[in-house]
């Protein structure tokens, strides 16, 4: 751990998301990006007829990257302003261009533009590493699609399923998550250049009355930046119900990841399967044969984190004032950042134990064949059917001996003697041997196995062919 002992440090900082995302979030990433939309604003406005020359730009894009900081907190203190604090900064480094920069604008130019870009190259973070999960989960899929383990409804043990075949509801909720992570991304707009109450009122003034000047303002600057257009109206702001939309997202993937962990931690309680442990990993501090699933325990309540905090931008976006007002700022720098660092620790996480996931297959086989002796009475009544057998009878007969045989497991913990109890009776026209026919696993696992290839063929590969040759791999800092 670094930085200040004596200070607040966030855990999501020091302890779980990764450099590549704390990167986008950073100070250093939104005052260039400021300084990209500053240099972009100037461009448009020379390319469309200001006097603003060559001269002028090229300064500016000598600096864009070096940020003195010193100077806009200093003047921060005097005029508390960011955005004017930062206008001044670059100017001192930039005199030549000084009465250019943010010409027009307002603070949302600069402040609102940024966060959707970084909204959007957070996205993007975001979509390679659930590819890979997505990528480590199809591959265990595969390896483990012909597995029989037991299903459970209500934690209770039901039919069958595989390894592989629970392993693509995983996969399927992480699907749905990307798709609409890139449905939002398909529809992200950026702010544009729309002045103080939406109306860019100030660039008209600046093109005397030209709006064919002031549209193409915009289509400029979102070219610029990589966007194929502005929203087609706003107040001041962009609409907090984008940031909403955002976290919303973000909390589907939350969810995915929690139901993947909670799964997880039920199923090595089990002793069926583990997530990866270290060689040297203490499981406790009191009881060092323990394996705790330390790992999906940390999705689960980094994931609760972020369901609750998207929240936050429903309550905001709808709190707004008319053309709007500044209420939003203090939470939204706080709950949408964390939102996305949050998201990213979870699926670094994920990331890591789905690349590692261990079956005890002997184990699973045990489970199975403990309780496989009550699920093949509706195969060994209906085959008794078919020899002559009364039904009504025989479903009679196999419930008492199947609940005697459960007591006895339960009440005295014996073996389950419920098939010796159904061969001994007379009334059942099967042998023994007939009998432990049935008690095959492979017959109750219904179409698993094919349901598990046609779900990565038909449903999983165009996903992963979209993040193909992008491979990753997460290394966890505690």
């Amino acid at each position: 751990m670094t930085g200040n002992k004596d200070g607040y440090l966030s855990p999501l900082s020091t302890r779980y998301a990764s450099e590549e995302m704390q990167r986008l979030f950073s100070e250093n990433y939104k005052f260039r990006t400021w300084r990209r939309l500053w240099i972009a604003l100037a461009r448009a406005e020379q390319q469309l007829g200001l006097g603003i020359t060559d001269e002028q730009i090229a300064q500016l894009e000598a600096y864009k990257d070096d940020i003195n900081y010193e100077v806009a907190e200093a003047r921060e203190k005097i005029v508390r302003h960011d955005v004017m604090s930062h206008v001044y900064a670059y100017a001192r480094q930039c005199p030549e261009a000084a009465g250019i920069i943010h010409l027009g604008a307002t603070s949302c130019y600069v402040g609102d533009n940024t966060d959707v870009i970084i909204m959007r190259e957070a996205s993007r973070l975001i979509l390679r590493k659930a590819a890979q999960v997505i990528r480590n989960l199809a591959a265990f899929a595969e390896q483990y699609k012909d597995l029989p383990c037991l299903a459970y409804t209500h934690l209770q043990p039901a039919q069958l399923t595989t390894v592989g075949k629970r392993a693509t509801l995983w996969i399927n909720e992480l699907i749905y998550d990307v798709e609409n992570l890139e449905f939002q991304l398909s529809r992200l707009q950026l702010l544009g250049s729309k002045g103080t109450t939406g109306t860019q009122a100030s660039f008209m003034e600046l093109f005397g009355g030209d709006e064919e000047k002031v549209k193409k303002l915009e289509e400029l600057i979102a070219a610029d930046m990589g966007f194929e257009g502005c929203v087609p109206v706003s107040g001041q702001t962009y609409s907090r119900k984008v940031d909403s939309y955002f976290l919303s997202v973000l909390s589907g993937f939350a969810q995915s990841a929690y139901k993947f962990a909670n799964d997880l931690r039920i199923l090595q309680s089990f002793e069926e399967m583990e997530e990866p442990f270290e060689k040297n990993q203490i499981g406790s501090s009191a009881m060092p044969y323990k394996r705790n699933p330390m790992r999906s325990e940390r999705i689960c309540a980094l994931a609760r984190y972020v369901i609750s905090d998207s929240l936050n931008p429903a309550i905001t976006a709808s709190t707004q004032w008319f053309e709007r007002t500044l209420d939003d700022s203090a939470n939204k720098r706080i709950a949408v950042s964390e939102a996305f660092l949050a998201v990213d620790a979870i699926l670094n996480i994920y990331m890591n134990v789905s690349a590692g996931l261990v079956v005890y297959e002997q184990v699973v086989r045990r489970r199975v064949m403990e309780k496989l002796p009550f699920m093949a009475t509706e195969n060994i009544m209906m085959e008794s059917v078919k020899r002559g057998g009364n039904r009504q009878e025989l479903h009679e007969m196999i419930r008492v001996y199947s609940h005697e045989a459960a007591a006895k497991v339960k009440l005295e913990g014996g073996a389950n003697n419920l098939i010796d109890r159904i061969a001994a009776d007379t009334r059942i026209p099967l042998s023994k041997d007939e009998i432990l026919a049935e008690l095959d696993p492979a017959k109750y696992i219904g179409r698993s196995p094919s349901q598990v290839e046609e779900f990565l063929a038909q449903v999983v590969r165009p996903v992963l062919d979209r993040y193909a040759g992008d491979e990753l791999s997460a290394q966890l800092n505690i």
